[in-house]
């Protein structure tokens, strides 16, 4: 069935749609903890030039493919580069949106159920215990990954325009609010002072630890949704006379914003409490919780304020990553997107239903790792460098100089040459150490 390809409706509707993508768990839970195990102002440093140096050129590429080419991420390497194996790079973004999903669809869930939990009163007792039992059961978790699924999946069910691009119009505003109210109340808590020091003021000491290099530029590359076919898709529904260059440095600032605010949320609130900022994965569900229930009784209050901007980040990535496969199988198998949307969330949450019982209810482990945690590090170390990486020498080494300049719309700039210098040698570099000391550190 063949169904006139989508636009969107309005430059800010593609570009809080783009945010949306970018802004999800990568910003409040993966930034504040690769923060805080990463050497804090150190990291901070770091990750901002990898978004300069690198998330702007990458994002720029893949906008420039998505709007040439006016399809999904595969098609589009067929229509540019036909009869060649280009495609396998996006390929590679597909499969990494449809297999991050399914276990962003788990973490989803685990969000929902705290958010139910809050709009109770609260978690109280041992918050490690709480979490520990709740992901270790067998029906809950998946209740709850299955009413996230549903929302994220009914949102992409209705389109582009009157779906996605509605959705994110009354979600981004929403979580812009909550979070800067979150972080105002947090720098109220006591731990400011130890809070800005550590993010702010350099650690001179961290930046000869080569690993945070590697985990910076690594969650660059994640919070800007890099590599994932998300900004190839997302761009591929704009009008070809879109300017790509101001859309690309506005999502940037704008998401980076969010993670940096993301970190007065947290920090503040950690150092108050006397808690260690580099707690880890478990920031968000055990600690957090902790932190809810000393505050008293306006700490139910400020924990649902949280889950409730936690859940909409994870919908809102959850949305792009869901739409990246949707656009692929609707023109591979010539299916409408009603039918396609159904069955390929249905596909993806019966496959994080496998991620959510290797959790605790059952022993699913590939290489040692849980089925979740094996997906979430071949993802992030494999597939979404390699595919960034394929797709930044695909334009930059095989368009010429003014089809790069054109169809990035940086024909007419005084950075136009410089930006092609920095794609075309810088880019590749970083993304391949990266790739290269992600797998070493993760297969270790």
């Amino acid at each position: 069935m063949k169904e006139t390809r989508e636009q969107w409706g309005s430059h800010w509707g593609f570009i809080l749609a783009t945010m949306g993508s970018a802004v999800g768990l990568g910003n409040i839970w993966r930034f504040s903890y690769a923060m805080g195990s990463g050497g804090g102002s150190a990291f901070l440093i770091i990750y901002l030039i990898s978004v300069l140096l690198l998330g702007f050129p990458v994002m720029l590429v893949e906008f420039s493919i998505g709007r040439r080419a006016q399809a999904d991420a595969v098609e589009s390497f067929k229509k540019i580069a036909p009869k060649t194996a280009w495609f396998i790079a996006g390929g590679f973004g597909v499969l990494a949106a449809f297999l991050i999903l399914s276990f962003y669809g788990v973490i989803g869930g685990w969000s929902l159920r705290y958010t139910w939990e809050y709009l109770l009163g609260g978690i109280t007792g041992d918050s490690s215990v709480f979490f520990t039992d709740f992901i270790g059961d067998t029906f809950s978790p998946i209740l709850w990954q299955g009413i996230f699924m549903l929302l994220a999946v009914g949102i992409v069910f209705i389109g582009v325009q009157k779906g996605i691009e509605t959705s994110s119009k009354w979600m981004m505003p929403i979580l812009s609010f909550l979070i800067i109210v979150l972080a105002i109340y947090s720098l109220t808590l006591g731990g400011t002072t130890e809070a800005l020091n550590f993010m702010f003021r350099p650690d001179w000491e961290a930046f000869t630890d080569p690993n945070v290099y590697v985990t910076a530029m690594g969650q660059a590359f994640f919070t800007l949704s890099l590599g994932m076919g998300i900004m190839l898709t997302y761009s591929s529904y704009l009008n070809p006379d879109e300017r790509l260059p101001s859309s690309a440095a506005i999502v940037i600032a704008l998401d980076t914003a969010f993670a940096i605010i993301s970190g007065l949320v947290i920090f503040p609130a950690l150092f108050a409490f006397g808690l260690d900022p580099a707690e880890g994965a478990g920031l968000i569900f055990i600690v957090l919780p902790t932190i809810f229930e000393a505050l008293g009784g306006i700490g139910v209050f400020v924990g649902l304020i949280f889950f409730v901007l936690f859940t909409l980040a994870a919908l809102s990535s959850a949305i792009s990553l869901l739409e990246v496969s949707v656009a692929y199988f609707m023109r591979r198998f010539n299916k409408s997107r009603k039918v396609v949307t159904i069955l390929t969330g249905l596909a993806i949450t019966l496959l994080g239903v496998v991620s959510s019982l290797s959790q605790g209810a059952m022993e699913i482990s590939i290489f040692g790792y849980s089925f979740l945690d094996f997906i979430d590090g071949f993802t992030g170390n494999v597939l979404l460098p390699l595919s960034a990486l394929l797709t930044v020498i695909f334009v930059t080494w095989t368009w010429k100089k003014d089809e790069i300049l054109e169809h990035t719309d940086t024909k007419d700039t005084s950075w136009g040459s410089s930006f092609i210098f920095v794609a075309k040698y810088i880019a590749p570099l970083a993304i391949l150490v990266v790739l290269i000391m992600g797998m070493l550190n993760w297969l270790s």
